[in-house]
């Protein structure tokens, strides 16, 4: 059940398909306060409760929640955000697409129509930004026009904001007209210069047990890694992804058959395997943030965040354009104020290339 938050001057959000946390924690560090987090499976639900107990986790299928019990007016949801599930789009699918049962952009699109929110935010993997996706993509960015919002679609990759993975995602940003025209897409925080490798962000952990060559391990691992995935209920397991990515990791000294249970210890030889803690660090979570379940449910947990550096960039560019907005509306006259409102469809744009 959606319940008030507690008074609170930060702009609200209520976020679906949360999953491990990733997405809310870069939101929360950008200034959001969370009403309701819900998601469906329980090992990721107790994760969340474990890590925030402060958080409203609700339990649920998103296309069968409640918004009745919610006294929300207009405007007072400032962010509706979520990671709907991948699998529907991801190259390493059928693609299916609208056909797939796990497509919830429909269930999200239903419940901004009821809750409002002054802003979106979804995410899922780049395969949604191909070609063949492009009238859904259209019908999306249609429908929240319907909504009254403004729409744009972009490619976004980690390793632009400081996590040391490619891992290219599509995302999609509405807002009011009044906000979106103050919105900018975050500009990336590092370079492939600067950005992080898997050996700087590992090195500390490698050599935690006191291994020997934890050193020598963080030198061959001095690149970014392939992106990590979770993989679904249907498919996946506690591994580091097709044989492409396991050569990839190969290079790094990493085996990526299976995962480990501690890290390396004195006399270990490589390569080596990553545990859930590690590949956590990877996607960006804080060192202390601990995992429910058994290891395959961690690291389905873990692959399939939305990683909190990358929320935090894109979060903190909504409320910077909410913010703006709301500074220029108390500026408006009353006669302008009425102009505004009357406007309720607007066109939106997906000017994301369909690589």
């Amino acid at each position: 059940m959606l319940k008030p938050h507690p008074d609170s001057p930060a702009p609200l959000c209520v976020e679906i398909c949360a999953g491990a946390g990733g997405q809310a924690l870069g939101l929360e560090s950008a200034g959001f306060a969370h009403l309701a987090l819900i998601e469906q499976d329980s090992d990721a639900c107790q994760t969340l409760r474990s890590n925030k107990p402060e958080w409203n986790v609700i339990q649920a299928d998103v296309r069968r929640i409640s918004t009745e019990p919610l006294p929300l007016g207009a405007g007072q949801l400032s962010l509706f955000a979520g990671g709907v599930p991948c699998p529907p789009f991801s190259l390493a699918g059928k693609q299916l697409g609208p056909d797939d049962d796990r497509d919830l952009f429909p269930a999200a699109l239903a419940l901004i129509s009821r809750l409002r929110p002054r802003a979106v935010l979804l995410e899922n993997v780049k395969g949604l930004l191909q070609g063949k996706f492009a009238p859904y993509r259209t019908e999306m960015v249609r429908q929240l026009a319907g909504l009254g919002y403004m729409a744009e679609w972009r490619l976004l990759h980690a390793c632009d904001y400081g996590v040391p993975q490619l891992r290219p995602r599509s995302v999609l940003v509405a807002l009011e007209p009044v906000a979106f025209r103050h919105f900018r897409w975050p500009e990336p925080a590092t370079s492939s210069a600067t950005a992080p490798f898997v050996g700087d962000v590992l090195h500390a952990s490698m050599a935690s047990l006191g291994w020997e060559l934890a050193d020598a391990w963080a030198q061959q691992a001095q690149r970014i890694a392939p992106t990590l995935c979770g993989g679904s209920r249907k498919h996946g397991g506690p591994d580091l992804g097709p044989s492409r990515a396991r050569q990839a990791w190969a290079e790094m000294g990493v085996n990526g058959s299976s995962l480990a249970d501690a890290p390396p210890s004195p006399g270990d030889t490589l390569p080596v395997k990553l545990t859930v803690n590690q590949m956590a660090l990877l996607q960006g979570f804080p060192p202390d943030w601990a995992f429910a379940g058994r290891k395959t449910s961690a690291y389905r947990q873990v692959g399939n965040a939305f990683p909190p550096p990358v929320a935090a960039a894109i979060g903190a560019s909504v409320a910077s354009a909410l913010a703006q907005a709301e500074g220029a509306e108390r500026n408006l006259s009353p006669q302008a104020e009425r102009t505004g409102s009357s406007r309720r469809v607007f066109a939106a744009t997906s000017p994301c290339a369909t690589s």
